[in-house]
């Protein structure tokens, strides 16, 4: 197997490679707005399969569980079976899986096609990136990892939206029923055009290291499950989330220690030796945490506090998504001319920092769109000047297969960050929330001039509508119970906007420990 044959081996050209392209794409956008979809359609699937909110929870528990244990085995698992057959064969899981989730009759059952779905989907998003910067020449990989971040920025977005268009004026299985059409196209392009690298030798199945599966699959599930539940079962009060965290330790070590002993291990921890790759697990971490953190909490904020629809909530976040994918072929041609992607990734933090400083200002009870709206296209700049630049920053410094190994663990690390984001912030949201409570009740004296009067004027406001004093007075305090509610809650994600940006902020020192690689990304013979 000769490395230098591989260089140029898979690099396309003309319409094949654009179709490459758009099938690359069109997998990991299926993929990624499968992610989101589902969460505008949680009241509509209890609803109508009998289920509790913890339970339909689980629907998008089990298919990020799914999609982070197969993520860190794409590029072992690509090996053994041939790139081109094992995306065909995810794209098929996933499909069938998407029909089955439409047609299914009791949660449990929804569960578990979603489990499928998402072992089927989390190999999409790996392979399709190194596909796509494989099909690319050297010089123009920059611009190949802009594209396939267009896919990954603007999918999270486009979920609440169109699933909310979906559950409004059809019925929630369409949401899944929609992969169908979408995952057999998919299908045949990448049969007819994409091709697979030529692999060394394949694995026996005694050589297969099926412990080191099975300790992922332990480590990474039980953290999932952990960080997914952890707020709404009271953390480490609750003994199956105290289990889960012994068992997401013990399976981590064993794993790390297997994986380092066995002559074939499932996933390749030499690669991590690579100093830019170290880095940029780490900045794909924050990126996730902030760009899965932030999606999280605009919709709720509007839904909740603004008392927005669904439909409306999702599009807010649309206008941001154009300005990322308008930035992302500006930072491809930039990578390509030589810009250090470290200066990049600093300038989006920065960017980051003043977006959520924007935030924290324009959150009021009966904050409009004006006011939300250039905190959020500012959103859209920090995140196009910080994915690609991480992505091939990562790979600046890799060579042959170790470039789809490197992708899996930046892959990996985005998943994870945004679950520890979204079990954090979750978490920070309620204890602030009550926190924020008590002292505005603690001001809330009902000896205070200001507060009889306010309690008096409710009081009058009700009794107009016909009831009687009791009745109304009963109401005033329920009506001043909520406005503290409110006010609580609108500043318990102040507070969240404000460590954010701190965070943010610490991220920029991190670009000065870059080495300096090879500008243009060298993907070479991307084995994954």
């Amino acid at each position: 197997m000769e490395q230098a044959q591989g260089q140029d081996d898979l690099v396309e050209y003309g319409f094949r490679r654009v179709i490459i392209t758009i099938t690359a794409v069109l997998c990991a956008l299926l993929e990624i707005v499968d992610t989101t979809i589902v969460n505008v359609a949680l009241t509509n699937m209890r609803g109508s399969l009998g289920a509790t909110l913890t339970d339909v929870a689980w629907v998008i528990t089990a298919y990020a569980i799914a999609n982070v244990i197969v993520i860190p085995m794409t590029s072992w698992l690509s090996q053994q079976f041939g790139r081109r057959n094992y995306f065909a064969v995810s794209i098929i899981i996933f499909t069938v899986a998407s029909f089955l989730c439409g047609n299914a009759t009791n949660i449990w059952e929804l569960v578990a096609f979603r489990f499928i779905q998402g072992l089927g989907g989390g190999a999409l998003l790996v392979t399709a990136q190194t596909i796509i910067t494989e099909s690319y020449p050297i010089a123009k990989r920059g611009m190949a990892q802009a594209i396939y971040g267009m896919g990954v920025i603007v999918g999270p977005t486009l979920g609440p939206p169109l699933g909310g268009y979906l559950v409004d004026n059809f019925s929630w299985p369409y949401i899944f029923y929609i992969n169908i059409p979408l995952g057999i196209i998919a299908t045949l392009l990448t049969l007819s055009f994409v091709r697979s690298p030529k692999y060394g030798e394949k694995l026996k199945s005694n050589q297969v290291d099926w412990y080191g599966i099975i300790l992922l699959a332990t480590f990474i599930g039980s953290l999932q499950f952990v960080l997914e539940h952890g707020q709404q079962d009271d953390w480490f009060n609750n003994s199956t989330i105290v289990i889960l965290s012994v068992m997401s330790l013990f399976g981590f070590i064993l794993f790390i220690w297997r994986q380092l002993v066995y002559k074939y291990p499932i996933v390749n921890l030499s690669v991590l030796k690579d100093g830019n790759l170290r880095i940029g697990t780490v900045m794909s971490f924050i990126l996730g945490f902030g760009l899965y953190g932030s999606t999280l909490i605009i919709p709720i904020y509007t839904q909740s506090i603004l008392g927005w629809t669904a439909t409306d909530a999702g599009l807010l976040l649309i206008p941001g998504s154009i300005t990322t994918a308008f930035m992302m072929p500006i930072i491809g041609n930039l990578i390509q001319k030589g810009v250090p992607q470290g200066y990049m990734v600093g300038s989006g933090f920065l960017v980051f920092f003043i977006f959520t400083y924007m935030m924290r200002d324009a959150m009021t009870p009966d904050t409009g769109v004006e006011h939300l709206y250039w905190s959020l296209i500012l959103r859209g700049v920090g995140l196009g000047l910080l994915f690609v630049p991480i992505t091939t920053l990562s790979l600046s410094t890799l060579s042959g297969k170790n470039i789809g190994e490197g992708a899996a663990f930046t892959g990996m690390m985005r998943q994870l960050g945004g679950s520890f984001g979204i079990a954090i912030i979750t978490t920070f949201i309620t204890r602030f929330s009550q926190e924020h409570r008590v002292n505005l009740v603690a001001n809330l004296n009902g000896s205070k001039f200001q507060v009889q009067e306010r309690i008096q004027q409710l009081q009058q406001g009700f009794m107009s509508k016909g009831f009687t004093t009791n009745e109304a007075l009963k109401k005033a305090y329920q009506a001043l119970d909520y406005s503290v509610m409110k006010q609580s809650t609108v500043l318990s994600y102040m507070d969240i906007f404000s460590y954010l940006g701190i965070m943010f902020l610490c991220c920029i020192p991190i670009v000065f420990f870059i080495k300096k690689g090879k500008n243009k990304v060298n993907p070479a013979d991307a084995m994954h």
